[in-house]
């Protein structure tokens, strides 16, 4: 069985840490640190791009030479508010103080130093729906392909209801193929509400040479290196989820599974 479910391995500090040497893959790197008020954290960029996103809590950060203040009001992820994030480009420094316990993401990518230090939300940041019925779901884009903010990351949150699909119909971009699809790796960060609670997700290539179905806990993370990739949040359980994509190609293209490219 492919590695693909990751739990975390701690409550404080550093709980993921996931590599491109470690997942088997190029591009996307993705860690999740948790801290009590009070303490602080600090990291190189190094040839990485990076989005620090305050999943939870408020902290704050000092990166790329500049003091970016406090970061961060949404104390709840299912607040649903929009995320406070900062974007630091590959060979930087960028460091935080946490004013208030703090679940922070880094999200990861090969940089070329094309893009400044920015702030990203919440301002410009709006939850929408996509999809219908039993498949709506709600996103908050962070940086997408439409905001040109990054040189490789592309990174949102999704909301999903509980009883619905997300990342539905199932589609993969697993091939560097552009304008008919684009190859992504991606990594799912995954939280339930309540907490006890749990979700599913199947990762599935056309020929099922990958044929992976995965119970989610509150914290887990998804790799997904290839194939399809659909999300269930059962009845009476809500689901989130941060995604980071990266690859060759800033462009997010991909293909309906073909059972269900008619729901597309």
């Amino acid at each position: 069985m492919p590695d693909l479910l990751k739990h975390p391995f701690g409550t404080h500090g550093k709980v993921h840490q996931i590599t491109p040497e470690s997942a088997g893959w190029r591009y996307v790197g993705f860690d999740l640190i948790r801290l009590h008020a009070g303490e602080t954290w600090s990291e190189k960029t190094g040839d990485n791009e990076v989005i620090l996103v305050m999943v939870e809590g408020k902290a704050k950060i000092k990166a790329a030479g500049k003091d970016w203040g406090e970061l961060g009001d949404r104390m709840n992820v299912f607040e649903k508010t929009p995320p406070h994030c900062l974007y630091v480009p590959n060979d930087s420094d960028w460091s935080l103080e946490t004013t208030t316990e703090a679940t922070i993401a880094l999200c990861k990518a090969p940089g070329i130093g094309g893009h400044q230090a920015r702030r990203i939300g919440p301002d410009g940041i709006t939850l929408t729906q996509r999809g219908e019925g039993s498949n709506a779901r709600f996103i908050n884009n962070i940086a997408m392909e439409n905001e040109d903010y990054c040189d490789s990351l592309l990174v949102t949150e999704v909301f999903t209801p509980a009883g619905n699909w997300s990342s539905y119909p199932s589609h993969r971009h697993d091939e560097d193929d552009f304008p008919r699809i684009t190859y992504l790796e991606e990594t799912y960060y995954h939280r339930l509400n309540p907490a006890d609670g749990f979700g599913i997700q199947r990762v599935y290539t056309d020929d099922l040479s990958l044929n992976e179905t995965m119970a989610v806990h509150d914290g887990d993370v998804v790799c997904v290196p290839k194939g399809h990739h659909p999300c269930g949040a059962p009845h009476g359980f809500e689901m989130y989820y941060l995604n980071v994509m990266a690859g060759p190609k800033r462009k997010w293209r991909f293909v309906a599974a073909p059972p269900v490219a008619h729901l597309m």
